[in-house]
């Protein structure tokens, strides 16, 4: 793994593809500010990632990313103690259980809130840093749940929709101005969200964050995770409406 330098900031990093992908970024060699709700679960594992490599490269930060109004100032207090920062991924998610019957509007502003919001409030925070620095990558991890809108969990597909929209409005924003921004659809991932849903053909999360670390590399716009989900969402994206309303998919 080539050695890198600077600072980097991982929303949602206390489990998961966060936390994997954090780890990875400290094993480069890079700085990396663990953002997560769950402070106990994230000082525990912000401990492990720096006791396996030796030294201290992972710095703990609680934040729930529903709170988009604490994105700002908190980017300025890690660039404060960490130093500059030139990489940001957002990888925060909620997705909580919805009967079939059910139409729960506190669960599907929750989803808005910290899926979208939350990933709007901090590539806005990176945005207007790189911007004027000519520099900078940007990845956020949405979802193939954004390519159609299922039955399952329509807040939850709507949040990712939103998401993966933003960060394609961002990226031809700020192409121009030398900022990467990568958008990352995961297919299914082996993680504590997913937990008991029974996904067939699940990669592990440290997988999926090797993957996406290498879609950054290669400066890719819009990566799936694993690959073979461009393949499948593309059959998903054209079947009629007509009958995939009568599909569970």
């Amino acid at each position: 793994m080539p050695t890198r330098t600077g600072t980097c900031i991982v929303v949602g990093a206390s489990s998961g593809i966060g936390l994997a992908v954090a780890r990875r970024l400290a094993l480069e060699g890079r700085k990396v500010a663990m953002l997560a709700r769950r402070e106990n679960e994230l000082r525990a594992q912000v401990t492990l990632v720096n006791d396996a490599i030796g030294q201290t490269r992972a710095h703990a930060y609680v934040h729930d990313a529903a709170d988009a109004n604490a994105a700002e100032p908190l980017f300025a207090k890690i660039e404060q103690e960490l130093g500059q920062v030139d990489e940001l991924h957002f990888v925060a998610g909620v997705m909580p259980d919805v009967r079939p019957d059910e139409y729960d509007l506190a669960k599907d502003a929750l989803q808005m809130q910290v899926n979208a919001v939350g990933c709007i409030a901090w590539v806005n925070a990176a945005a207007r840093r790189f911007l004027p620095r000519k520099s900078g990558c940007i990845v956020g991890v949405t979802s193939v749940a954004q390519d159609r809108g299922r039955t399952g969990k329509p807040g939850y597909h709507a949040s990712k929709a939103a998401m993966d929209t933003f960060l394609e409005a961002m990226r031809n924003r700020l192409w121009k101005h030398g900022v990467q921004v990568t958008t990352i659809r995961p297919g299914f991932v082996d993680t504590p969200m997913t937990a008991g849903l029974q996904l067939k053909g699940a990669i592990s999360a440290d997988k999926a964050a090797a993957l996406i670390l290498k879609a950054r590399d290669r400066k890719k716009t819009i990566a799936y995770v694993p690959w073979k989900w461009r393949l499948i969402m593309f059959v998903i994206r054209n079947i009629p409406s007509f009958v995939f309303r009568r599909m569970t998919i």
